[in-house]
């Protein structure tokens, strides 16, 4: 197509932002219809590309552009269908935390145009860097999507949220510092190159480079991708965040924005270094394992909901990592879904949790109890999103994690028992958190609780439809998938072990 729908689909929410954010601020009401509009503007148009999506791979919607020439950079995009994925998760949600958010900016310290702004240019930023094709171009829009979450922890968070912003901001920094030398390394290697410096990933993906550099250069853009993802150990920022921040700015944050490791991972880390991928496997492994396992027995011991959910993600992450670095075709899949039904599933989880806290006024899960019997579509809703957390058969998450410990079991028989333990371990830290704030008597204060009302309830519908779709017929989501699956890891230059069952024909044979 010669229209430039991808960068319509950046430009949209990014001017929509300053839009809002010009609007005359004597109504709270009009910035968030305003907001809520041009975000389901967005979706529409994702949606129309979705359609215009050819499900046979390859990337597609391509747009290239001379950006600064003496560095070889471009504004180039393009979409696949690890891409598309993202990108619909990331139109998805934006106008579901819109409306579920409706209330939270009143208690901000700043007006309620810049919440809805800076939601909007996260929504911008992030489905720039899905599309990227330049590594400098990616490297800009990973890093200028910190601003908007920034503002959103530190602007309109809870009593510790500077704390939570700036340790966010620390991190992140670190990350891109890291990943700053690594460009600045790519710079170096392809202008000594033939075809002079580039940043183009169908050109750097073709480049010849150095066993010791490539490691190193792979090493700066895994660690602000391990940051970002999170991955244990350098996870400690996201508690702290997710807590502290409203629960829709941690819907954006866990959700879509912490995406971009993992989908980093896939398009840079496996994309421009698959030697030292390959080499780099064992240690990944055993980190996302320890991530699955340590996430897990945190989140069981949690009181406060926020940060269980929060270590719910730093497991689910391990999960994600796993599938990619097992380095075949039913990880991958399983790793590309399960960001799209992570997303989906804490989402459900966080917005629900923020409907009982505000109703509480308190994260604590020990000032709850009973709220099923006076609140029983909360109840009933707390209890699918949860399940769905736990990867329960029948919906979505459970087709992703699957696939992810069949892959790993090819790959490592040892890494799929020990990941396997995390499941059970989600049982324990979802149940137990239901049983304790929905069961029982209802606690003193909590008698005149109000279920959740018409608003809630649709902001929440779109997600819990998806989980149950995706979970019954995940067909369509992995037939865009697996294309994009086997171009990877064709270019890593692996395949998927030989089945080691004897085939029905070849064991008649034999008994004849």
């Amino acid at each position: 197509m010669s229209f430039p729908w991808l960068t319509v689909l950046g430009a949209v929410p990014l001017l929509g932002a300053l839009v809002v954010m010009a609007l005359p601020r004597r109504s709270s009401a009009v910035p968030k219809q305003a907001a809520l509009a041009i975000s389901l503007v967005v979706l529409v148009l994702t949606v129309y590309v979705a359609t215009q999506y050819d499900a046979g791979g390859g990337m597609q919607f391509e747009e290239q552009r001379t950006w600064i020439a003496a560095f070889g950079a471009h504004y180039a995009v393009g979409l696949d269908g690890i891409g598309l994925l993202l990108v619909l998760l990331t139109a998805i949600l934006t106008p579901v935390v819109i409306l579920a958010s409706w209330d939270d900016a009143e208690v901000g310290r700043w007006s309620v145009n810049a919440f809805f702004a800076w939601m909007l240019a996260l929504e911008g930023l992030s489905i720039g860097v899905f599309v990227a094709t330049d590594v400098f171009l990616f490297y800009v829009l990973f890093e200028a999507t910190l601003i908007p979450i920034y503002f959103l922890i530190g602007g309109f968070g809870g009593p510790r949220r500077s704390y939570a912003s700036v340790k966010f901001l620390l991190y992140s920094l670190f990350g891109g510092l890291l990943m700053l030398a690594s460009v600045v390394g790519l710079y170096v290697v392809s202008n000594d190159a033939e075809s002079g410096p580039t940043y183009l990933l169908s050109e750097l993906s073709q480049l010849e480079i150095g066993e010791t550099t490539g490691r190193w250069l792979f090493l700066g853009f895994f660690v602000a991708f391990a940051i970002k993802a999170p991955m244990w150990p350098v996870h400690t920022w996201l508690p702290d965040a997710a807590s502290e921040g409203t629960p829709g700015t941690s819907v954006l944050l866990v959700s879509i924005l912490d995406k971009i490791g993992t989908f980093g991972m896939i398009r840079f880390c496996l994309g421009i270094f698959p030697e030292a991928s390959t080499w780099a496997t064992p240690v990944v492994i055993a980190l996302a394992v320890i991530s699955v396992i340590y996430g897990a027995l945190l989140a069981i011991g949690q009181n406060d909901m926020r940060r269980l959910i929060a270590y719910t993600s730093i497991s689910h992450f391990g999960f994600i990592v796993l599938g990619i670095f097992v380095m075949n075709s039913q990880g991958h899949a399983g790793s590309t879904l399960y960001m799209f039904n992570h997303g989906l599933s804490t989402a459900a989880l966080f917005l629900v949790t923020g409907f009982l806290i505000s109703r509480r006024g308190s994260k604590l899960i020990s000032d709850f109890g009973g709220v099923e019997k006076v609140a029983p579509v909360l109840a009933g809703v707390f209890l699918l999103s949860g399940l769905s957390s736990l990867s329960l058969p029948g919906l979505s998450p459970f087709v992703s994690e699957f696939l992810v410990l069949a892959g790993t079991y090819t790959h490592s028989v040892p890494a799929a028992v020990i990941a396997t333990f995390g499941i059970v371990l989600a049982a324990l830290y979802i149940l137990i958190m239901y049983q304790r704030t929905m069961t029982g008597p209802t606690r003193a204060g909590l008698e005149d609780t109000p279920d959740l009302n018409v608003r809630e309830i649709v902001a929440l519908a779109p997600v819990l439809a998806l989980l149950v779709i995706l979970g019954l017929f995940p067909k369509p989501a992995l037939d865009v998938i697996n294309p994009g699956v086997e171009t990877t890891l064709e270019h890593v230059g692996v395949d998927d072990p030989e089945p080691t069952v004897q085939a029905p024909a070849e064991a008649k044979g034999a008994g004849q």
